[in-house]
């Protein structure tokens, strides 16, 4: 046949198993190189993987695998598989695993070193790290023909940037778009401390891997009702100017806590807000203050009145009795 797609095709029309060894007329069709296969590749590694898309033996079988090489510090970033429970095997070095099966399950982490392995169950948000400075090799078997791979942060931030900022809390359109070209490609360099420990730069890493932004227009609302969210939107500027520059300010890095004397954005902040909220009391208590004092005195002149004949000269007490003519 002239394609692998067409193979497939065939396999999974055949009604019986022995047809299907008919199609696979070549026994070298029963056989997957791992080690010249197609590599998913990033700046801290490479897997290949095994599934009825590049190997139609596996066609009905129900089953795929992908071998991994995770360089010095590398992690095979934060995935799913929607269609099938994985098993890692490390075949050499210190591997740290993480999973989070689903809402309310608790975060499973562990140390796996060579010769262990680990479940990840379907459909649950995993990864794995390379803690040694030298690479290392895993070999993972799924339950699935087309097992699936989901990038949690690739696919994440290709989403409609204002339900991204939603989500986040609202934080702002702005803050979200165009994260989704800083994020890097599967296999990535992992932690900073790995990376410190093992004197290794960062730098950059490629993204070809991205998940293309969506417009940033989302509405279920008949056309002629949809407002498209822009620079000159209602919902855009109010982001920018108020929730965009608090966040802005919060976020900082040691460059502008150093030209702040030491004293973080966050810090001062919280400053001025506490000398603000301390001149308004005084404000408050001034005018309490006045008023008190204003109907101290208005008390106190009610206790006083002019006698006709003496207008013009010393006030006298209510107390006062007049003395009796002569």
């Amino acid at each position: 046949m002239s394609s692998v797609a067409e193979k497939v095709a065939a396999l999974r029309a055949a009604p019986l198993q022995v047809d299907r060894i008919k199609i696979l007329a070549d026994d070298k069709d029963f056989v997957f190189d791992f080690f010249n296969g197609t590599a998913t590749k990033g700046a801290g590694g490479s897997t290949v993987g095994a599934t009825a898309g590049n190997f139609p033996a596996l066609v009905n079988n129900g089953l795929a695998m992908t071998l991994g090489w995770l360089g010095p510090c590398g992690m095979n970033t934060p995935h799913t598989h929607p269609r099938a429970t994985e098993i890692l095997y490390a075949i050499n070095g210190t591997l740290t695993t993480g999973m989070i099966a689903e809402n309310g399950a608790r975060t499973v982490v562990n140390t796996l070193n060579a010769g262990q392995a680990q479940i990840f169950l379907q459909g649950s948000i995993h990864f794995q790290q390379n803690e040694l400075c030298d690479p290392v090799m895993f070999i993972a078997a799924l339950n699935s023909e087309d097992p699936g791979v989901e990038s949690i942060a690739q696919r994440y931030f290709g989403l409609p940037a204002d339900v991204v900022a939603a989500s986040l809390g609202d934080v702002g359109v702005q803050e979200v778009t165009g994260i989704e070209s800083m994020i890097p490609d599967n296999i990535a360099l992992g932690r900073q401390e790995c990376l410190d420990r093992c004197g290794i730069k960062r730098g950059d890493q490629p993204h070809a891997q991205l998940q293309p932004a969506a417009s940033s227009t989302y509405s279920t609302w008949p056309a002629s009702k949809t407002v498209a969210y822009s620079p000159s939107s209602t919902h855009y500027t109010r982001n920018v100017q108020s929730t965009g520059n608090v966040f802005g300010a919060l976020a900082e890095d040691a460059t502008t806590v150093a030209s702040n004397g030491g004293i973080s954005n966050g810090v001062l902040i919280a400053l001025i807000a506490v000398v603000g909220a301390m001149a308004l009391g005084y404000i408050v208590i001034g005018a309490f203050w006045l008023v008190g004092r204003r109907k101290q005195k208005k008390e106190q002149a009610n206790r006083w009145y002019v006698r006709p004949e003496m207008a013009g000269r010393s006030l006298v007490p209510t107390e006062e009795k007049y003395d009796a003519p002569q």
